[in-house]
């Protein structure tokens, strides 16, 4: 699966737009790790437990949308885009989205 955040994929031509394709996964903090981001607030710096949280979540939202574009049959996804929010305290959401396509290498 080819993955792009522009609206081609080079060296390819779309044949067919499958549809918007979406993974999303709401995650939570880790109380252990969210007392020492507590801690972390006091000297300041990178806060990695939620680096390392919010990656890992992004990283299952894009799994998510490959999968609903493979159910598609799509061969990429074009225009990749990425969102977050906070759903309550100590949750976010992270939302992967695009079109999925089948394409064909240009001649």
């Amino acid at each position: 699966m080819k993955l792009v955040n522009i609206d081609y994929v080079p060296g390819y031509t779309i044949t067919e737009a499958l549809g918007v394709v979406k993974g999303q996964i709401v995650q939570s903090k880790n109380i252990g790790k969210d007392f020492m981001a507590g801690m972390k607030t006091i000297v300041g710096g990178e806060i990695s437990g939620y680096t390392e949280m919010i990656s890992t979540a992004r990283s299952m939202a894009t799994k998510r949308m490959v999968d609903d574009a493979e159910a598609l049959g799509a061969d990429a996804i074009i225009n990749i885009r990425y969102g977050s929010s906070t759903v309550m305290s100590g949750a976010a959401e992270i939302i992967a989205y695009g079109t999925a396509v089948k394409i064909r290498k240009s001649e």
